[in-house]
């Protein structure tokens, strides 16, 4: 990607030249490669802008065997600095004769300078003896040494190396260094190395050095006669183009996942895609099996036929330009074959048991040493996912056998092999055992959602599983004290809270998330204060909500105003965000939101009781009466829409009680002497607030 971020200077004049930098290795982790070619420019970048050198754009380049980044127009001097130095006060720097004091010639002293040749500046502390001189910019040439230094040792290598009889460490060996500014090579000893103009071209197709006479040649003579695509975007999408090609004359579409095409990216300098197919029998595993295998093992892109059906065939990126690519693809056949029967292996094997077999070989299997076995997990959840279903309407006896089975293929040859198939073997296996349908698609969904924006379960059964599970692994954390913490969450309990909320909220279920923690909480035999617990689980929850509402567009005040109501749903929660958040952009609402923040200073204020009625009797100002009656309208006005949660439509209505509240507040003195109506209008407002209370406490719109 490129780093389109053009820095500014004073009085440098922008160059033509390029410069480039590459560091040539042994091949590099290619899930790595990105992240570690991203973080070089960006280093080099932050670098050139701290010393404030002028530069174009900023170009990232890697291939497994290289990290290089090309910079664009970059200027050949700092710009220049106007420096001015102050000393001594006027009245200090010389005595009543006017001779110089100690003060005055030390000053001067420290700038190599007579005190003759100072100046008198003007201050904010009255004049000054000062100096204004102008540093020349240094060369650029002369910065980019320990300016790329840093940006080396500041790259996210995950495992450091060291190679030969060298002390120097990297992620991989490090045979040359390129540093050109132009057509000059800028002197720099990095990683043992001296830095030069000689890179090298392909590891088989051309295995040679390359001389550059100039940075800008770089890119042209990799490729030719390098055989080197070193743009990692060009080269990706080379890659997608002729995936696509392969498939299309196969009439099948390939499945292209970025997390996979990334990795291919980095695994080839010279991208050559060639299409292979295994045996038909394989098609007897289920297909999730074969596509783990083929894209954990050998980075293959699989193939599906109109009705996205996975056929017999497979892509491969190949790093060579075979003269004789049939060759190539027999031998990745003959690869793939026997990994293909493994998992066909795994899956008969796995078949001779039922599923439920599997329940007593998970009491060996630890969860978390003072939570137990899975087997004491599954039993947790079991409890815990029926009441949910019950809730939801669903059948409580489908719920429980899901849970009990949820786990059960953990401890299968398939899932151990390739963990990313739990649940969906667990699914598999479920119904090839004759169990319900909505047990065996439960198993799959109870870890939907896996991301951010994935579906979330779609019947009662697996969304009482999902809310379960989840449930149980919170509140046991908790329970044990591992909360989480800024840097630290090996539990995923932030993944889990999400997952809990998004359910609820996308699959739009009435859920009261409290109870649901209370039952999950006494399910901790080690449990002695329930309460506190929830508190505790419920609070971190709700809280994920503030994430939420900002990524969503809302303001922190909308989720606080939220936030400060008694809100266990949160579907509901959800639902009053919107709400409030629809109502800030009403013109009514700043005003509304100040008026309820000052009803909320009285009525903090109050120290006895404020009455729960207000006495018709004691209305003695029009404008109290007027709020009477617009609140009485109002109550009767929302109380319906609260109840069918319409909250957008009750904020609307409320938005129209303004003109009466501004008109109170301008009229009336609620602290009266008289105390019964003082009493009496601390009631009226206290309605007043009441009616926005059933959405929000309002007043928390107004704090920013």
């Amino acid at each position: 990607m490129a780093f389109d971020n053009t820095m500014a200077a004073n009085n440098a004049v922008a160059s033509t030249r390029t410069l480039l930098i590459e560091l040539g290795c042994e091949e590099l982790p290619p899930g790595a490669l990105a992240g570690l070619v991203d973080a070089l420019a960006l280093g080099v970048k932050n670098g050139l802008r701290d010393a404030g050198v002028q530069y174009g754009e900023v170009l990232p380049l890697a291939t497994p065997r290289r990290l290089a980044v090309s910079i664009t127009r970059l200027a050949e001097y700092q710009p220049d600095q106007q420096i001015e130095r102050l000393g001594p006060a006027v009245a200090a720097a010389f005595d009543k004769e006017g001779n110089p004091t100690k003060a005055a010639q030390g000053f001067a002293g420290s700038l190599g300078l007579e005190v003759g040749e100072l100046s008198r500046l003007e201050t904010d502390k009255g004049e000054r003896l000062g100096h204004r001189y102008t540093q020349p910019g240094e060369a650029t040439t002369a910065l980019l040494p320990d300016i790329v230094r840093r940006a080396v040792d500041a790259l996210p290598v995950p495992k450091r190396m060291r190679w030969g009889a060298s002390r120097v460490e990297f992620s991989r060996p490090v045979h040359w260094l390129v540093m050109l500014y132009g057509e000059e090579v800028v002197p720099c000893e990095l990683l043992g190395l001296e830095s030069g103009r000689t890179t090298r071209g392909h590891r088989y197709h051309y295995n040679q050095p390359i001389e550059l006479s100039h940075a800008d040649e770089y890119v042209e003579k990799l490729e030719t006669p390098g055989h080197v695509i070193v743009d990692m975007v060009r080269r990706r999408s080379m890659i997608v183009e002729q995936v696509r090609e392969q498939a299309r004359a196969l009439g099948a579409t390939a499945v292209i996942e970025d997390t996979l095409l990334d990795e291919v990216t980095g695994l080839v300098e010279w991208p050559v895609a060639l299409t292979g197919r295994f045996d038909e029998r394989f098609l007897e595993v289920p297909a999730e099996c074969l596509i783990s295998s083929m894209k954990a093992n050998q980075k293959y892109f699989h193939l599906l036929d109109e009705q996205d059906n996975l056929i017999p065939a497979f892509i491969t990126v190949s790093n060579i330009e075979s003269r004789d690519p049939r060759q190539v693809i027999e031998g990745n056949e003959r690869v793939i074959r026997p990994r293909l029967a493994d998992a066909a292996f795994f899956f008969e094997t796995d078949r001779k048991r039922p599923l439920a077999a599997r329940i007593e070989p998970l009491k060996s299997v630890v969860f978390q040493q003072k939570l137990g076995t899975l087997a004491d997990k599954s039993a947790r959840v079991e409890v815990l996912s029926r009441t949910i279903a019950e809730r939801l309407g669903g059948n409580s006896d489908q719920a429980g056998r899901a849970a009990t089975l949820a786990k059960c293929d953990l401890v299968t040859e398939m899932v151990l092999e390739f963990p990313e198939l739990q649940g969906i073997m667990g699914a598999y296996y479920a119904r090839f055992d004759g169990e319900d349908e909505a047990v065996a698609s439960a198993i799959y969904q109870q870890y939907l959602p896996r991301f951010a924006g994935d579906e979330v379960p779609s019947g009662p059964t697996g969304q009482a599983l999902a809310i379960a599970d989840r449930l149980d692994t919170l509140t046991g954390i908790f329970a044990i004290g591992q909360r989480p913490t800024g840097t630290r969450d090996p539990f995923a309990l932030r993944r889990a809270a999400i997952g809990v909320i998004s359910i609820m909220v996308k699959a739009e279920l009435d859920l009261d998330l409290r109870e649901l923690l209370t039952v999950a909480a006494g399910q901790h035999e080690s449990v002695t204060d329930v309460t506190a617990l929830v508190d505790e689980v419920q609070d971190y929850m709700l809280d994920r909500f503030r994430a939420w509402a900002l990524e969503a567009g809302m303001s922190a005040e909308t989720y606080l105003a939220v936030r400060a109501r008694p809100v266990t749903h949160p579907f509901d929660f959800e639902r009053r965000l919107r709400a409030v958040h629809a109502f800030t952009h009403r013109e009514e609402a700043q005003a509304l939101a100040a008026a309820n923040k000052r009803v909320a200073n009285i009525l903090a204020k109050q120290s006895g009781d404020v009455p729960a009625e207000v006495d018709t009797t004691h209305l003695a100002e029009p404008a109290e009466k007027a709020l009477f009656d617009a609140i009485s309208v109002k109550r009767e006005e929302t109380a319906p829409l609260i109840a069918r949660r319409d909250y957008a439509s009750a904020l609307d209505a409320l938005a129209s009680i303004k003109a009466p509240v501004d008109a109170f507040f301008d009229q009336v003195m609620v602290m009266s002497d008289d105390e019964a109506l003082r009493r009496n209008r601390l009631a009226l407002l206290a309605g007043l607030q009441g009616l926005f209370l059933e959405v929000a406490d309002i007043a928390l719109l107004g704090q920013s």
